[in-house]
């Protein structure tokens, strides 16, 4: 079962160092120890790490990539009152 994260949760993990966090569609995932596969690069997750990566996210992904990973990375879901 998905914990509830607060916003302010999500962004105080930013980096490698605090735990690198980043949300999709309401889901947090923590992608601290997937920034050396993502065949991306790390810089990328890095520049969106404790925020909503969802725009940036669907620009270069489909869902069958999120689904591949959500049950690795997924940690939970961003409480309500604090999604924009």
């Amino acid at each position: 079962m998905s914990k509830p994260i607060s916003a302010s949760d999500l962004s105080a993990h930013n980096s490698l160092d605090t735990g690198l966090y980043i949300a999709i569609d309401g889901g947090v995932y923590d992608m601290t120890g997937f920034v050396d596969e993502h065949p991306g690069g790390a810089k990328i997750l890095k520049r969106v790490g404790g925020k909503d990566a969802s725009k940036q996210f669907w620009k270069y992904h489909n869902e069958g990539v999120l689904r591949k990973y959500q049950e690795r990375l997924k940690i939970g879901t961003l409480e309500e009152k604090a999604r924009l």
